[in-house]
């Protein structure tokens, strides 16, 4: 019998330290997981940071890098018992506000991103320590909460289909994308395929793997094609951290300004509305498996995952600002691990021990090898695509289920078409004053599940996909 959790790590304040290797043991089937579908999104947002950021390809895999290790931080120095992810949702609204006429150069856009980073750390501290985070949440009529998930689906599509962008990827690299996207979605979620994968186990592993088999065939298809040219170099990537360092720290280029803190104040609350949901999902996913393992008793602390959120979020804030790349969950991975670790001690003693071998083991081989990076690079666009259609296609799933009545579904659309037209704050209003003129809200005597089940059953299908 594995030794229990409370037992394992070095307590600090209200979190534990959980060191590689002498609190978490290797486990390959989940390393090498992990490192495909790492793979396949941990290096998605290269493109933007080497397009309108300005950045080189070698700064931006740092970042991606300093992102990496902050995610991994939530289970090693927190103690969290989540397979963290981003907040992906948020992604196409941010993307959206940030590369704007309002941010013209690349400092400006970088300060922005530490503005709501910084934003996103406050309220989660002080909704956490106060306790008020779940009243917040159970608050929101759930229209609301539709209507801003609908917001990030639309959001998202005008982000792939924006086909006078610069570099798009389903311009320059048509066949390679689409293909891509059709294949992603079809894995992802395709009712007849997945009919299938109770009868065909090959299926069941196939679409297991998420984004992977897409992108394995875009990249033949783009070879074949033409659109994709691969340079494979070898050797270890040197990685320019002072060069990174001086394009984005707020110590080196200057903090945001208190107007520009205050413009990104509303959508930093519309992040903490959807992270609530995944925090609600996490956390119903152990519940529901925890009496199967009575050797490692849970440690579940809302408050202690608001402290370590809010503490990465300002670490990121000032030494990779990106917004919202860390957040609570990867659900698909969260739920992967889980259901190994349910089977008992002899599948995975510890579950840290699948979520670390998902995370930290991978990192130096993913992000620092050059034969690895140079093979990546031509994909990185399309691994962004695809993770803003599945995206877009799995929000646009939790919305619909949101709205039960007409009106609803009117309020619902509006608050989502007002979020991506207007300035988050305006959008945000229009949608409050809609749900309160047109809807009968009722108690929400049950929204806080609600939230976590709509959550379940909208990325579940996705599995790996949606939070990363």
């Amino acid at each position: 019998m594995s030794r229990p959790q409370r037992s394992a790590g070095i307590p600090w304040g209200p979190f534990r330290l959980r060191i590689p290797f002498i609190h978490t043991k290797f486990m390959a089937s989940e390393f090498f997981q992990g490192l495909s579908i790492s793979a396949a999104t941990g290096l998605a947002l290269v493109p933007l940071l080497t397009g309108p950021f300005g950045l080189t390809f070698g700064e931006a895999v740092v970042m991606s890098m300093i992102h990496a290790f902050l995610i991994s931080s939530a289970w090693m120095m927190f103690g969290e018992p989540y397979a963290p992810g981003w907040v992906t949702p948020a992604l196409p609204f941010v993307i959206t506000f940030v590369v704007s006429d309002s941010f013209v150069t690349p400092a400006e856009k970088f300060q922005a991103m530490t503005a709501l980073s910084l934003d996103f750390a406050l309220i989660l501290v002080v909704l956490g320590v106060t306790g008020l985070g779940g009243k917040l949440v159970r608050i929101v009529p759930d229209v609301l909460k539709g209507g801003i998930i609908m917001g990030a689906a639309l959001a998202a599509f005008l982000q792939i289909f924006d086909l006078e962008a610069t570099n798009n990827v389903l311009v320059t690299q048509t066949f390679a994308a689409t293909t891509a996207l059709a294949l992603s979605l079809i894995l992802a979620f395709s009712e007849p395929l997945h009919r299938l994968q109770a009868k065909y186990p090959m299926i069941s592993r196939v679409v297991s793997l998420g984004l992977l088999p897409g992108f394995i065939v875009a990249g033949l298809v783009g070879y074949f094609t033409g659109e994709l040219h691969y340079d494979i170099q070898w050797g270890i990537l040197d990685p320019p951290v002072m060069d990174l360092w001086n394009k984005v720290s707020p110590f080196v280029i200057g903090w945001p300004s208190f107007g520009v803190f205050l413009e990104c104040l509303p959508l930093a609350l519309i992040t903490y509305i959807i992270l609530f949901g995944d925090m609600v999902t996490g956390e119903e996913i152990l519940k529901e498996a925890a009496p199967e393992r009575p050797d490692e008793p849970l440690e579940i602390n809302n408050t202690r995952s608001h402290l370590s959120l809010g503490i990465r979020n300002f670490l990121m804030g000032i030494f990779a600002p990106f917004f919202p790349t860390q957040g609570a969950l990867w659900t698909g991975i969260h739920v992967v691990v889980v259901q190994r670790w349910r089977r008992g001690p002899k599948v995975m003693g510890s579950l840290y021990d699948g979520i670390a071998s998902y995370y930290v083991f991978n990192i130096p081989l993913l992000m620092l090898i050059l034969p690895t990076l140079t093979l990546l690079k031509p994909l990185m666009g399309i691994a962004l695509l695809m993770t803003l259609a599945l995206t877009g296609f799995a929000c646009t799933s939790v919305a619909l289920d949101m709205a039960k009545t007409a009106a609803q579904r009117g309020v619902l659309l509006l608050t989502a078409v007002c979020l991506c037209l207007f300035e988050p704050w305006q959008g945000l209003l229009i949608g409050v004053l809609a749900t309160v003129l047109m809807i009968d809200i009722k108690p929400p005597a049950v929204s806080q599940k609600a939230v976590g089940k709509s959550s379940i059953d909208g990325k579940s299908e996705g599995a790996p996909l949606l939070d990363q």
